[in-house]
């Protein structure tokens, strides 16, 4: 299991960027950059990063890549140093039960982000992974399914179980677009009654595939024992603002997305933090919710389309955030593994209009103010 500080961090809800790759112009690892984003995200607030996920190139789980290992060993080593040198900022973290009065402090101090390891293919390739990340210190596993397109819920479930014996579970649901599944609200029913499942990342992109996860987690007893966060890039603010009730067990069941684990958030993320933060305060004193709040949730969502590049059904998704961090000076190079992954015609012209348009998305200054110190050795 997790530390009691890790597990403390993740049920209260936190920001988790999903962490890129940085690439040189010969699709080399840019160790230089790939540390200086680890540690802007630590810097900027983030309560944690994920690694080998889909933001990080599936394709570094090839062996003939060869980027797995080094990649979650790289991170985990910056993550220590952060820590070391006091360098990471605990934003966007507000105890469910604090009082009123406790609720208006603006930070307090956590000093062990969370560390998620990306998990993929084969029960025999997931379990491997797991063992390597829990090697290097990594705290839960992002389990996707993909690879076992096709197979039966008690297939994907006994994949699960495996997985989780080896490392916790952060189960995930990935948008149908990439993976070309649909989990059905029976999968995430049998998911969640595995002990060592402790957090979902719900990512369809689907308000009903949504609902099936919450309402799974809701009748299953174990809602104060599952952090929610969500994946729905395309509906952030919205999800960490919403309170979900059911009715299970003759009884209602309050749930809440705590945090979330998102590409959106791999840039801009000091701005992501803020607003986490905001959200948890109006959580823990009840406040109203204000509508420049429900226009801010418009407008990322807005930004969302361009990054991601939902108009071509999500193609340039990584490379568009890349775009963005190339342009504050975190990456040296806007590249992919896969030759698949590259910037949509228009994509840079939409990023551009947004950065025009909305600057008060952005977290230019910070990242300026902090850039060198970031990339030095």
């Amino acid at each position: 299991m997790p530390g009691p500080n890790v597990s403390q961090r993740l049920s209260e809800g936190c920001v988790i960027p999903a962490h890129p790759l940085a690439l040189t112009a010969a699709n080399k690892l840019d160790e230089r950059c790939q540390r200086a984003l680890t540690r802007y995200y630590l810097a900027a607030g983030a309560g944690g990063v994920a690694m080998g996920v889909h933001t990080t190139q599936f394709a570094i789980h090839d062996p003939k890549v060869g980027l797995y290992k080094p990649v979650l060993e790289l991170a985990a080593q910056t993550a220590a140093q952060s820590i070391k040198s006091g360098k990471v900022k605990s934003v966007g973290c507000v105890p469910r039960t604090i009082s009123r009065q406790e609720a208006v402090r603006s930070t307090h101090p956590t000093p062990e982000p969370i560390l998620i390891a990306g998990l993929v293919g084969s029960t025999s390739q997931a379990v491997r992974e797991a063992q390597l990340a829990v090697q290097l210190g990594y705290d839960l596993g992002l389990l996707s399914l993909t690879a076992l397109r096709g197979r039966s819920i008690d297939e994907l479930i006994d994949h699960a179980k495996q997985t989780a014996n080896v490392i916790p579970i952060m189960g995930f649901y990935l948008q149908s677009t990439i993976s070309h599944m649909v989990l059905p609200k029976g999968f995430w029913s049998k998911l969640v009654e595995i002990p060592n499942v402790r957090a979902i990342k719900i990512a369809p992109f689907n308000r009903y595939q949504t609902l099936d996860v919450l309402e799974a987690v809701a009748e299953s007893g174990r809602a104060n024992e599952i952090a929610l966060y969500t994946g729905n890039d395309d509906n952030i603010i919205i999800d960490l603002l919403t309170s979900y009730t059911f009715r299970a067990q003759g009884h209602e069941v309050q749930l809440r997305m705590v945090g979330g684990l998102l590409g959106q958030w791999a840039c801009w993320t000091k701005k992501a933090a803020e607003q986490v933060e905001a959200i948890h305060r109006i959580h823990a004193t009840g406040g109203p919710i204000p509508a420049a709040l429900l226009t801010l949730a418009s407008q990322m969502t807005l930004a969302n389309k361009a990054l991601f590049d939902a108009d071509s059904n999500f193609a340039g998704c990584i490379p568009g955030i890349s775009y963005v961090l190339k342009q504050q000076g975190l990456m040296s190079h806007v590249g992919a593994l896969d030759p698949a992954d590259r910037l949509s015609p228009g994509q840079t012209e939409q990023i551009d209009q947004i950065l025009r348009q909305y600057p008060h998305l952005t977290d230019d200054e910070f990242v300026q103010t902090n850039l060198d110190t970031w990339l030095a050795a």
